[in-house]
């Protein structure tokens, strides 16, 4: 399951306007502290990413770039505005999640929240901004070693808790990540807390506890706005792995009533035309999506899809295609080895797939998504103990994960 783990854009603001621990104002030492120390770089603010093609028409475009403007003209004023400069990163956020533009769009939101711990090291805001953003350059330790610090200012915000979920699961700690959900339900139930539940409910094979979830992840979101797009997208993803189809392309439909240029709906009804064998039109709706957004995951999709057609050449041109992305990702400090991983398995590369899983392995030990891969990698290179070892730890949870299932089989029948 792909996730996501950028805080809505309305969500970050509450943070930053509802929060106990407000910006301290009084920055102007500190900001000269950081000048006469030589960093007065860690200041500046990077321009906002141009949108283009569908996206550059979305309705909220030139509010969003009105509204960089206002708040670059109050930094200007005053390069200790720590709140206009958090705004900026909140906003940024947001652009990195709808455009897909996360080469650029990381290091940038990085650079303003260097900016203002420059100012005051302990901001709270700040601090939950950069692990969000650790989180989506797969630097899960460090990120969850910086919700830690957010998490001593101010223990009784809910999101903070949000993030902490996400660090553990992925870096296996399943149980821990369960407490973690629990206090965020308690402090704030909403779209983000429910959708944490779905996916630790789903970890744990419960079904149909994970879409009940997910539903009610989808009735907490504003009608129409990405998080609640992103939820429903979410629970199509869900029946789809309990055969669900029709239901799954119900989802996509309300989705395109709501937010006609929303490229992972166009994904999805790929997933459905690829379940009912209509290659062709599967395809056709990946090239749209990957029109709107530039998303490795359309790509791959993409590769599997002409394997299915007998078409290995164009399969094998796709997966090149997003080594090349995964590639850029990794120079702007994404880190991708699983991904890598079962890329170059799907290329038939298992040797250099399992370079990748044992650097993921060693990083992730008890992560069951990152045991799954190295067992199928193991299995492929006919290391059969190895890979039973390995998918019995990816079983542990009891996931019914139809992919993990099907690997699983196929290894204890070795």
């Amino acid at each position: 399951m792909k996730k996501n783990y950028f805080l809505s854009l309305p969500l970050l603001l509450s943070i930053l306007l509802g929060s106990a621990t407000l910006i301290n104002t009084g920055c102007k030492g500190k900001e000269a502290t950081a000048q006469q120390s030589g960093n007065a770089d860690v200041l500046a603010i990077p321009a906002l990413f141009e949108r283009k093609g569908e996206l550059a028409n979305a309705a909220e475009w030139q509010k969003t770039k009105d509204k960089v403007a206002e708040l670059n003209q109050k930094i200007a004023k005053d390069k200790s505005d720590a709140k206009s400069r958090l705004q900026i990163a909140a906003i940024y956020l947001a652009e990195a999640r709808v455009t897909g533009e996360h080469p650029y769009y990381y290091p940038a939101i990085l650079q303003i929240l260097d900016g203002v711990l420059a100012l005051d090291p302990k901001n709270f805001e700040a601090l939950v901004y950069k692990s969000s953003v650790k989180l989506s350059q797969h630097k899960f330790a460090e990120a969850k070693e910086i919700a830690q610090q957010a998490q001593s200012i101010n223990q009784d915000n809910a999101y903070i808790y949000g993030l902490l979920v996400d660090a553990n699961v992925e870096l296996g700690n399943y149980e821990e990540a369960l407490k973690m959900s629990d206090k965020m339900q308690a402090l704030k139930p909403s779209l983000e807390s429910y959708s944490r539940a779905s996916y630790l409910r789903e970890i744990y094979g419960d079904y149909p506890g994970a879409i009940e979830a997910m539903k009610m992840a989808v009735q907490a979101g504003l009608p129409g706005s990405e998080p609640q797009c992103w939820a429903k997208k979410t629970l199509a993803n869900l029946y789809e792995k309990t055969g669900k189809w029709d239901e799954a392309e119900n989802e996509y439909n309300e989705i395109f009533a709501m937010r006609p240029s929303y490229s992972f709906a166009f994904e999805g009804l790929a997933k459905v035309e690829k379940q009912r064998k209509e290659y062709k039109k599967a395809i056709e709706l990946l090239e749209k999506a990957s029109a709107i957004m530039p998303e490795f995951s359309f790509e791959e999709e993409m590769g599997d899809i002409y394997m299915l057609m007998g078409e290995k050449e164009k399969a094998m041109a796709k997966y090149s295609n997003v080594i090349t992305m995964l590639e850029e990702d990794e120079k702007s400090g994404h880190s991708s080895a699983l991904e890598f991983c079962k890329l170059y398995g799907k290329q038939g590369n298992y040797e250099k797939a399992m370079e990748y899983a044992v650097k993921e392995h060693q990083a992730r030990p008890e992560n069951i998504d990152v045991n799954q891969a190295i067992a199928w990698v193991s299995y492929q290179l006919n290391k059969k103990e190895e890979a039973k070892q390995y998918i019995k730890a990816a079983k542990k949870t009891g996931s019914k994960d139809p992919e993990l299932l099907e690997i699983a089989a196929s290894i204890e029948k070795s």
